[in-house]
């Protein structure tokens, strides 16, 4: 990221700071002028403006971002040319004109208060980033299970932007409202990372003395994935990505990110000893306790976690969950050495 001047800190004397939102935009047609009257309309009586940094998009993201722009001043334009998140997060920061710079995504619906609720928790807190919930919510049968299982200890582990808890230090947060002088001081997004980006750069601002924090008063919509080809491929990407923030940063790997890999080796090598054992070797057959014990986890976890849920959507919650630990161990234990694009980002 281009080296700014530095700004003055976030006031903490009860005046408002101006704050920029960034939303790195592709193929986004359908959610994007939505997503921008949402932004627009925010409940702060401080300055706010919007940067959208666009990407080659393939429908008519650019055609409907010009006429935003051209009805509101506070709208701006700049172009992501790779249409890679941290690059388009990178340009539309160097283009932010204010202090609090809020990190959103094309299609995420923030409430009215998200604004001040994040401006309220830097001034109160000092935190370098401030974020909240990643709240899942879907509409058909297929995504319900989905959003139950990413907002599920079993499902995606203790991590508080998916599962909720008490307000304080996290090791990351669901897209976040940073101070600008965090972002310069650790040189922006790592456009090396596709994926895992917000994840990586948290761990930068924590690693150079910053603080990173949770509360639960933010919350963003997301939709999940509609169906289990999109959903299997999404957490393979995860898998991936979150592996190459290890490589990097070996001290970030915890028993919660190992699960998923260390499941996947035991279906996989139990099912294979157990098949081995038709042949004669009986003791082999000890193999199908891991595959077994899996499946036994799962739709007894399901029961537990799927309460409240229409049928339709209970009955779906085994193979989601099947889906993304198979998926996300997968991607793990295949990430390829060479994953990233480009040279890494310095760090401050």
């Amino acid at each position: 990221m281009p080296a700014q001047p530095a700004p003055a800190p976030v006031p903490d004397d009860g005046a408002l700071p101006g704050v920029s939102v960034v939303m790195p935009v592709l193929d986004e047609e359908r959610h994007l002028r939505a997503a921008v009257d949402q932004l627009l309309g925010q409940d702060y009586a401080g300055p706010l403006e919007v940067v959208l940094a666009l990407g080659p998009s393939r429908d008519r993201t650019d055609g409907i971002a010009a006429e935003i722009a051209a009805a509101d001043p506070r709208v701006r334009l700049v172009a992501n040319p790779t249409g890679r998140t941290p690059a388009g997060l990178n340009a539309a920061v160097a283009a932010a004109s204010y202090d609090v710079i809020v990190r959103v995504d094309g299609h995420a619906l923030v409430p009215r208060d998200y604004v001040a609720t994040a401006v309220e928790a830097l001034q109160r807190t000092g935190a370098d980033n401030v974020g909240g919930i990643m709240a899942a919510e879907g509409e058909t049968p297929f995504e319900r299970a989905v959003a139950r299982a990413m907002t599920s200890k079993l499902g995606v582990g203790a991590a508080s932007f998916h599962v909720g808890g008490e307000e304080g230090p996290a090791p990351t947060v669901y897209l976040g409202v940073f101070r600008r002088t965090a972002l310069e001081r650790v040189g922006g997004y790592d456009e090396s990372m596709v994926r895992a980006q917000d994840w990586e750069m948290n761990h930068r601002i924590i690693e150079t003395g910053g603080l990173v924090w949770f509360t639960p008063r933010m919350r963003v919509t997301y939709r999940p994935r509609p169906s289990v080809r999109a959903l299997g491929r999404q957490y393979f990407e995860y898998g991936r990505w979150r592996r190459e923030v290890a490589r990097r940063h070996p001290d970030t790997l915890s028993a919660r990110y190992l699960a998923a890999p260390v499941a996947v080796l035991g279906v996989v090598f139990g099912t294979l000893l157990g098949l081995l054992s038709v042949d004669g070797v009986a003791w082999l057959a000890v193999g199908w306790l891991a595959p077994l014990g899996y499946l036994l986890l799962i739709l007894g976890g399901s029961l537990v976690v799927g309460r409240g849920l229409p049928p339709g959507a209970w009955v779906r919650l085994p193979l989601v969950l099947a889906t993304m630990h198979m998926a996300w161990g997968t991607g793990f234990l295949t990430s390829p050495r060479r994953l990233a694009v480009g040279p890494p980002a310095g760090g401050g």
